[in-house]
């Protein structure tokens, strides 16, 4: 994606992400009030069986390439932004000027490319095994990227912030019934999962807001800063998010433990649980991505499999530690670690240069 829409797209890819978890109870819930929760269970495996077929014969590697004497010339053109300047983590010591290709008449060259407008996708990207392109070095390299990205200061913010984002959203899932099947409440299945129709609205307005509010930030910064970007000018939208966020917390946390009417708890605190989760972890993620590009796929995995480590403790300790001391304060004592890891983006606003400056010389920069 272009620079000046990655904010954008990455939004709308934490919103799908996260999005899918909210439609999954919304489709649970009634399942299990009117056929039977087992039932659910088996829509997952024809879900995940279809999704398997699909995957083999229908999704080719998107990395796979033709070879070709032209490739030098007619690639790379598509991360830059028109007239930008560019400080990237590789090259600290003086900007790299870009300039974006898009809406320009085509370089002469161009015209007469015998590969242009010819052929049609290959099959061999739809091999199982690619290894005329690809060495055994460079699976094992993939397995281990991940894993070396997490040493780098930004990646690791990123990963703990997406982590704890994630997991305030997480609570609602796993103390929503809790919290509605018992009295006052004696709410059904079927009214507690379409609650998370609330969810899945916060995180359209997360994304309807977020996306184009970060782009701006960040471009509005470029220019004060007479057309240097750095990837740290997008790291002050998260102070709206995050407020949003504690509010929701608060709103969830003492109207579940005090009873308080479900409209308010459902319409402020599960809508900002859905804005948040949208918003943050797109901010974060997309300031790695922007440090370090090159791996943005990797940056991702190190990403999940932090948010991932973190989600399968919490589910372990939250509902009993709820049946003991209640509501309060299982959630604000994760509402407080999620709002901590997000203050240190204080931190790297100023200092992130000097955090990229640590890992200029790394390999990754070159993958």
């Amino acid at each position: 994606m272009f620079l000046h829409e990655r904010g954008a797209y990455n939004t709308l890819y934490f919103t799908f992400y996260f999005g899918s978890l909210m439609v999954g109870p919304i489709v649970a819930g009634p399942m299990a009030q009117h056929i039977g929760w087992r039932s659910f269970f088996w829509l997952n495996v024809g879900l995940l069986g279809l999704s398997l077929l699909l995957l083999i014969f229908l999704f080719p590697e998107t990395k796979w390439h033709r070879v070709h004497s032209d490739e030098i010339r007619n690639g790379e053109q598509d991360d830059t932004t028109t007239e930008t300047k560019i400080r990237d983590g590789a090259d600290h010591e003086k900007p790299i000027e870009v300039v974006q290709k898009e809406n320009m008449e085509p370089e002469n060259d161009a015209l007469h490319d015998q590969y242009l407008h010819c052929g049609s996708p290959s099959k061999g990207q739809f091999k199982l095994w690619q290894w005329e392109t690809i060495s055994m070095k460079d699976v094992l390299i993939s397995f281990w990227l991940p894993w070396k990205l997490l040493a780098f200061p930004i990646v690791e913010l990123s990963a703990f912030v997406v982590s704890w984002s994630a997991s305030c959203f997480l609570t609602l899932n796993l103390t929503q019934s809790q919290a509605f099947a018992e009295p006052p409440y004696n709410l059904d299945s079927q009214t507690i999962g379409f609650f998370n129709f609330a969810i899945l609205i916060g995180t359209f307005i997360g994304l309807a807001t977020n996306g184009p509010l970060s782009d701006w930030v960040s471009m509005q910064a470029t220019r004060k800063n007479k057309g240097i970007r750095e990837p740290e000018m997008r790291l002050p939208t998260m102070i709206i998010y995050v407020a949003i966020m504690i509010i929701g917390n608060f709103v969830v946390a003492f109207g579940y433990q005090y009873k308080w009417d479900w409209r308010a708890i459902v319409i402020i605190g599960y809508t900002a649980a859905g804005i948040q989760v949208a918003a943050i972890p797109a901010i974060v993620s997309t300031y790695a991505v922007d440090s370090y590009k090159p791996v943005a796929g990797s940056i991702f995995v190190a990403i999940t499999v932090n948010k991932n480590v973190w989600g399968y403790g919490f589910s372990k300790f939250i509902t009993p530690w709820v049946a003991e001391s209640g509501f309060v304060k299982p959630i604000m004592l994760n509402m407080s670690l999620a709002t901590l890891w997000c203050l240190f983006a204080i931190v790297f606003y100023f200092y992130g240069k000097r955090f990229r400056r640590w890992t200029a010389k790394s390999w990754v920069h070159k993958m």
